[in-house]
């Protein structure tokens, strides 16, 4: 489980997997991440370069609290204007300088953290032969931080270009950085977005 350092490469193999760039994080919401738009050119660049293996997952709330379940209703209940009966559509949207990328981008809608919570996701990247996942977007320590694990434990790799990740915590988002390349550098990467522009070329 310990440190190692190795130099990974992308082809074919590898998808974009893009979390929640969305205008409900991006503008005066009370989930506004505020350097969402400082990532967003690093982002945009990768999903660009290589759109059709780009996959962007939107975070959509129940329509009430209501009808979610178990702890996710408590969650909603402290949240109640954050659900689709409050929420103006949208902002559920991803923000403009990506949704125009779909398609050949594709978009993945899910109602928890991980982007692996949407049933069959994994599946589906498995039979298409999938074996690097790239992980941009928000929030380091929430959505990308499900995502990232769940990807490890379905045996995927995972590059991370930490200048397209971005939280509203400064504190928890580096502790996670260091939590990865000093716990998990055998499944997970972390680079930078030029890096992983260099070596994913097709």
């Amino acid at each position: 489980m310990g440190q190692r350092t190795r130099i990974f490469t992308l082809d074919g193999a590898a998808r974009h997997l893009c979390i929640d760039m969305q205008r409900l994080f991006a503008e005066a919401t009370p989930w506004q991440v505020p350097w969402l738009s400082r990532v967003l050119p690093c982002v945009q660049e990768i999903a660009t370069r290589h759109a059709a293996s780009t996959i962007f997952t939107r975070f959509v709330p129940p329509r009430s609290a209501g009808e979610a379940i178990g702890a996710w209703r408590d969650y909603y209940e402290a949240w109640p204007d954050l659900t689709r009966e409050k929420l103006a559509p949208e902002l559920l949207e991803l923000v403009a300088p990506l949704k125009g990328l779909v398609p050949p981008a594709r978009q993945l809608d899910k109602t928890a953290n991980s982007a692996f919570s949407h049933p069959g996701f994994a599946d589906a990247l498995h039979r298409r032969g999938v074996t690097t996942l790239v992980v941009t977007g928000g929030e380091t320590d929430i959505c990308v931080l499900a995502t990232v694990m769940a990807a490890v434990d379905y045996g995927f790799r995972v590059v991370l270009p930490t200048d397209a990740l971005c939280s509203t915590s400064d504190a928890t988002h580096d502790a996670l950085l260091k939590l990865y390349r000093e716990r998990f550098s055998h499944q997970i990467e972390a680079t930078t977005t030029e890096e992983v522009l260099r070596r994913w070329s097709g």
